[in-house]
């Protein structure tokens, strides 16, 4: 029975996230964190999710702090805060004032707690990812992001709506950048385990359309709704379940990889891992020629806007001195 701390209750994503987490049976304590000046929100918040569990029967023990040092033994911390994206603008805009708030909050968070892991949602979750590694100290393992995990169920639903076919029957990645340049795997796409491109329909099946979907579809949603709430909220849900289930189930998430990756590395991004109670751990995987290609170039998109994100940082971090 685990504890789940969320940091950015408050907003759209944490909030749903706190509701479909409790339906979680290894979870026994939700904390919401929010920031000073956000009390009477975080605490009509959590009066409101009690009420939920009272009309569902759920015994959630739920509560809400502004107090980082009220993390201590937590198992997981969900990172949801920091600034939304807005129509047309691109995931890697958001990097830089995202650092300045991620960056002191998971160095609070691994002093006062250093076996928990920081699962990173706040975007542009891969340089997230990043920032958090560094600026909190704590093993690979135990840090991570939200990565391809949602993008990956896109296309896979996507799939099986054209084979019609159960989603169940559909296994199938993408990897690299959660934004424009993600790789989607056909040559690990299997079909009732057939290999995608063995069926005769795959010649006709639309993949660029299919791909433009999936990308825009973060987008789409902000576009005509203002934020994107229940997928990520889902997703968030599932991993932490994968997590204090002790699962060891295999999904893409953005994790940090030295080489497993036809020697392709050095960086935080979305690959297939092994996910368990002791945190992720990315497979050491063979991928096509034409994926080895396109994943090399988001690799070096997210290393390029990591090291300037760093860079700037560090500028900033001077000037406060």
């Amino acid at each position: 029975m685990g504890k789940v701390a969320i940091i950015g209750a408050t907003g759209n994503v944490g909030a749903f996230a706190a509701h479909a987490i409790s339906e979680i049976p290894y979870v026994r304590k939700i904390l919401l964190y929010g920031r000073k000046g956000r009390e009477n929100l975080l605490s009509g918040l959590t009066n409101d999710l009690n009420d939920s569990f009272a009309a569902s029967g759920n015994s959630m023990d739920i509560g809400w702090t502004t107090e980082i040092e009220d993390l201590k033994g937590f198992d997981i911390v969900v990172i949801t805060a920091g600034n939304a994206r807005v129509p047309g603008q691109d995931r890697l805009d958001l990097a830089l004032g995202n650092t300045k708030i991620i960056a002191p909050l998971v160095q609070d968070i691994a002093a006062v707690s250093p076996s928990i892991k920081i699962f990173m949602v706040t975007n542009p979750v891969d340089v997230m990812t990043a920032v958090a590694l560094r600026y909190s100290g704590l093993p690979p393992e135990q840090v991570f992001g939200l990565g391809t995990h949602l993008d990956s169920m896109r296309l896979k639903s996507l799939i099986a709506e054209y084979f019609k076919v159960h989603v169940s029957e559909v296994h199938t990645r993408i990897i690299g950048e959660h934004g424009m340049s993600m790789v989607p795997l056909w040559s690990a796409t299997t079909i009732g385990g057939i290999q995608i491109c063995n069926l005769p329909a795959f010649s006709s099946l639309p993949v660029d359309d299919i791909m433009k979907f999936v990308r825009d579809s973060g987008e789409r949603i902000i576009k005509n709704k203002g934020s994107t709430v229940y997928g990520p909220g889902e997703a968030i849900a599932f991993l932490v379940r994968t997590i204090l289930g002790e699962q060891n189930r295999i999904l893409t998430v953005t994790a940090y990889i030295k080489r497993e990756v036809h020697g392709i590395g050095d960086v935080c991004i979305g690959v297939p891992a092994r996910i368990n109670k002791n945190g992720v751990y990315p497979l050491t995987i063979k991928i096509d020629p034409e994926e080895i290609t396109l994943f090399r170039t988001s690799v070096d998109k997210i290393k390029s806007i990591t090291s300037e994100v760093f860079n700037e940082y560090e500028k900033f971090l001077k000037l406060q001195e």
